[in-house]
């Protein structure tokens, strides 16, 4: 695989002392690679079985998955599966995290936009790209955020009628996280694990003449924007959200799929692409995608939060945050800081 052929967001080339292998799952693609080539086999099927699980427990598109089959009772209360249990606990970190940015209940909103399986909720069966202001001097209250009306009791979900939970923008992270502790403790090997712009590593790093080294990563959303290669620590995780990508066509205009909730609408494309580092690719995508959510503002955010990420503007300039590698062109080390909490937008 040459340099050219793995510069994609968060892609990687495998070191000479590393096996990978990938597929397409989502309608991305899914890879893995560890430090022992006799275990690729094991860890392949490994992400398989995480993948798997995960897209029956939470997916919008097929019938068959327990969100669906459990959308329509949520509003009585409904038991739910360890799995979709955990999946629904990440998500409501990630908002909590983001100060709201990151809500899990935007599935209406999503599909009357087009996006996933045709809902018509109430207000919902016809979303304008542009909403008009509303002809009244005074403006109603405006609803607390669906997020924190989601009742996750010690035994039942219970949402709101009117709300619609839509896991995309946590489960695939979630799913990298626990697919690279599952190969790392099964197998003992080192491993990243890749499901599109989201990279979870456990275990050591690649082995080198000193020792255990690092990931080699090349971050780069589509093939014409800038690209830059880093080191990513062992046991730290990257994601990149994009508003290039998942994209189509509503009443005449694009759209893409990150929602600020706000207003229910696709977020203004400030940023093409915006990459974090953490030590959990739940955590990297949460922040990554807030950014495209907070548009300019994420920059002082990271900066005060200390937040490593690289965000990509509309016109291709390159802004940094915290500890995130200067471009110099050579790889440079890059590992996530937690911070204490995202905190809500003004």
């Amino acid at each position: 695989m040459t340099a050219e052929q793995s510069a994609r967001a968060g892609h990687t080339a495998p070191a000479g002392n590393t096996a990978q292998s990938s597929w397409t799952v989502w309608e991305l693609e899914a890879r893995v690679t560890v430090t022992d080539p006799d275990m690729l086999a094991a860890a392949e099927e490994a992400v398989r079985g995480v993948v798997a699980a995960v897209d029956l427990a939470c997916s919008r598109f097929r019938e068959d998955s327990e969100l669906m089959r459990v959308q329509s009772r949520m509003a009585q209360g409904v038991g739910i599966s360890p799995l979709f249990r955990l999946l629904l606990e990440r998500a409501l970190d990630a908002a909590r995290l983001t100060g709201g940015d990151v809500d899990p209940t935007l599935g209406a909103e999503l599909a009357a936009l087009g996006h996933g399986p045709e809902w018509q909720g109430p207000g919902l069966a016809s979303v304008p790209v542009f909403p008009q202001p509303a002809p009244s001097r005074q403006a109603p209250e405006p609803p607390a955020p669906g997020w924190s009306r989601l009742d996750l009791g010690a035994s039942t979900l219970t949402l709101p009628a009117g709300l619609r939970l839509d896991l995309g923008a946590t489960a695939k992270a979630v799913a990298a996280d626990l697919a690279a502790a599952a190969v790392h403790q099964a197998q003992g090997c080192g491993v990243l694990v890749g499901l599109g712009g989201d990279l979870a590593s456990a275990g050591p790093g690649p082995q080198e003449d000193s020792g255990p080294g690092q990931w080699q990563v090349m971050v780069q959303d589509l093939p014409a924007d800038p690209g830059q290669q880093v080191s990513l620590a062992p046991g730290f995780a990257l994601a990149t959200s994009s508003t290039q990508k998942r994209r189509w066509k509503h009443q005449g205009t694009q759209v893409h799929h990150i929602l600020d909730p706000r207003f229910g609408l696709p977020a203004a494309p400030v940023w093409r692409s915006v990459t974090v580092a953490a030590p959990t690719c739940l955590e990297a995508n949460a922040y990554s995608t807030a950014a495209v959510v907070r548009g300019f503002a994420a920059v002082d955010w990271f900066r005060t939060e200390g937040i490593a990420a690289r965000l990509v503007d509309s016109q291709g300039r390159v802004v940094t945050t915290a500890d995130w590698p200067a471009e110099d062109g050579s790889p440079s080390p890059v590992a996530g800081s937690s911070p204490a909490g995202g905190g809500r937008r003004g």
